[in-house]
């Protein structure tokens, strides 16, 4: 079972940070997992919000906003508040807790020595629409990572998002991600067999029926978040090939060991 890092080591680090992304590799997670957003000038960003609100304690709007201007905010402090105050607290590079662009977090996958697998999620609605992808998918054939042997999936739970990657890039694989158990029966029969599918915890949880229905359909299963004991077991006894974890050094130690 793979362990992919949700927004990074984001249980310990503020999420999408470099700082996050840095620790989940070093901590040996199999993959990271990202949203990406567009800014107004053009740059894809790893922010889950559309706003600032929670991560930076500004009322901006990713999509209204150049990168410059990101680059101003503090995307760390929201996490540990208090960090100031504790002399046991660990100094921290600014650069770590920085707005990150999706170019910055390839970066730093490909210049990893060993293979890390990433899981990008455009988000929708946008007022760019499909501009979202066409740029994911240029910035990825940049880096030669359209073909069959590239370490990047796609994730959204927009069915013509993923639509729109498959067309553009077609080796790339796709995971479309499910947020509802009753949303299932209709997509069964819309979505490609070779689509990986992305259901939540919680539906798995809460529908058993979900889960079984999948694993009698032979699918490929990748959930999200899974950040216990009792959520681990349901996935292996579901044969998941894959867990998005805000705490991938716990979840990597009771897969492995």
């Amino acid at each position: 079972m793979q362990v992919v890092a949700h927004r990074g080591a984001s249980h310990e680090i503020a999420e999408h940070t470099l700082g996050a992304y840095l620790a989940a590799i070093e901590t040996g997670a199999d993959g990271l997992e990202c949203d990406v957003r567009l800014t107004a000038d053009g740059h894809l960003v790893c922010v889950h919000d559309r706003n600032l609100v929670r991560t930076a304690s500004n009322k901006g709007v990713i999509s209204t906003m150049d990168l410059d201007e990101l680059d101003a905010f503090d995307f760390s402090s929201w996490k540990n508040p208090w960090s100031d105050l504790d002399d046991e607290s660990p100094d921290m590079d600014p650069e770590l807790g920085k707005v990150l662009t999706m170019r910055k977090l390839l970066e730093t996958v490909a210049s990893a020595d060993r293979r890390i697998e990433l899981a990008i999620e455009t988000k929708h609605p946008t007022r760019f629409g499909g501009l979202v992808e066409r740029r994911l998918v240029q910035l990825l054939e940049e880096f030669g990572w359209t073909g069959d042997d590239s370490p990047v999936r796609v994730m959204s739970f927009s069915f013509t998002a993923l639509q729109r990657v498959e067309r553009l890039a077609p080796d790339l694989p796709i995971v479309q991600l499910v947020d509802k158990a009753h949303h299932w029966p209709m997509l069964r029969r819309v979505i490609p067999r070779d689509w990986i599918v992305g259901p939540g915890i919680g539906e798995l949880t809460d529908h058993p029926g979900l889960g079984r229905r999948l694993r009698e359909a032979g699918r490929r299963v990748h959930v999200w978040t899974v950040n216990t004991d009792e959520q681990l077991e349901l996935c292996q006894q579901l044969g998941v090939e894959a867990i998005i974890t805000d705490r991938p050094a716990y979840m990597l130690e009771r897969v492995r060991g």
